[in-house]
């Protein structure tokens, strides 16, 4: 049993988190191994820093919100928020995030997976994702990797009756909420775009460009019908009030959506092997798409992960390490010249 532990001082706090951020540097198979007087794992300085049995007491009793309040949330109430255990920390982040720092011109769209396998109604399982099975989270990130806004997925929401749109649609507009107006240029995975969507970011003076499915709503069929008997490098466009739909020919059928480029010329572009030419704007949109991707890389780079911890805490130390990884970038759009691995050595 363990033994009678004094109260948490903020100390103890600081002590805690300087041993989490600096396993990140050092992973180990058991928690325990870090405190092991075993030739091979002996390190000094989790010792000196705290006992063993305080940082799991501490481990074991973290909390964002006091379970006991006199007026828990109802999981039957229509208004229930599945994230309420840790929404302040994820609310306050996303408010920080939003206040220290002035976005550059090029932004992106995309989804990342916070690995977790244990037991949540919103887990997600991804067979195509490296990291399978996790909690799903939209970000939307800029040319640095810096995370301006991010939204966990929850679960199908329902629909607000007097907006019809589609769930991504929602979540999209919810992202790029506090940048609207200001002109920036953003980039998406076909799982979000539309036609519809793309109306709506630019009536909020946000310019879009990606590939989208010939089936969603709003796709024109008039270039369907144009390119049943397309050949490999053929181009064939239409233009749709401020919308240019854009059918390239490759070894597949590709269609792009874009409000921010020339209409191209259509016809069969192909060069001397054959090959055909890829689009302009297909490679604008491979080279700003993987800012998201970017990001959530320098955010595992040095992050620790426990398969035994809880959705909570496994979540609230991913953003910890999302705010480290923002830290480090505001030093480096500032200027900075330290290296992220020295940043979080700190």
């Amino acid at each position: 049993m363990t033994a009678h532990q004094p109260d948490i001082t903020m100390e103890d706090m600081y002590q805690f988190f300087a041993i989490i951020i600096q396993m990140g540097h050092d992973q180990r198979d058991c928690l325990k191994d870090y405190w092991s007087r075993v030739e091979q794992y002996f390190t000094a300085l989790y010792s000196n820093t705290t006992v063993c049995d305080r940082f799991f007491h501490i481990l074991r009793f973290l909390h964002f919100e006091n379970n006991d309040n006199d007026n828990p949330p109802k999981r039957d109430d229509p208004h229930y928020d599945r994230l309420w255990k840790i929404r302040n920390i994820s609310d306050t982040l996303n408010n920080k995030f939003y206040e220290l720092y002035n976005l550059t011109e090029h932004l992106a769209v995309d989804e990342v997976i916070v690995l977790f396998k244990g037991r949540v109604i919103f887990q997600q399982y991804i067979p195509k994702k490296r990291k399978r099975f996790g909690i799903k989270i939209y970000k939307l990130c800029d040319a640095l990797g810096y995370t301006h806004d991010m939204s966990v997925y929850l679960g199908k929401r329902r629909l607000l009756a007097t907006q019809e749109m589609s769930a991504t649609h929602g979540t999209v507009l919810e992202l790029v909420r506090r940048v609207e107006g200001l002109g920036h240029k953003l980039y998406m995975d076909s799982y979000f775009s539309s036609p519809a969507l793309f109306n709506d970011l630019f009536r909020r003076k946000i310019n879009c460009c990606r590939t989208v499915h010939n089936d969603r709503p709003g796709m024109p069929k008039d270039i369907s019908s144009r390119v049943i008997k397309a050949k490999k490098g053929d181009i064939v466009m239409m233009v749709r009030g401020n919308q240019s739909i854009i059918h390239w020919k490759d070894k597949r059928n590709v269609y792009v959506i874009t409000n921010m480029h020339t209409p191209p010329v259509e016809g069969n572009f192909c060069d001397e092997s054959g090959h055909a030419i890829k689009l302009r704007v297909l490679e604008d949109c491979n080279s700003h798409m993987g800012y998201v991707d970017k990001s959530d890389k320098m955010v595992n780079s040095y992050g620790i992960a426990r398969r035994t911890w809880k959705w909570a805490k496994q979540l609230f130390f991913h953003l910890t390490n999302m705010a480290i990884l923002n830290a480090f970038l505001l030093h480096k759009a500032s200027g900075g010249k330290m290296p992220h691995k020295r940043w979080t050595e700190l």
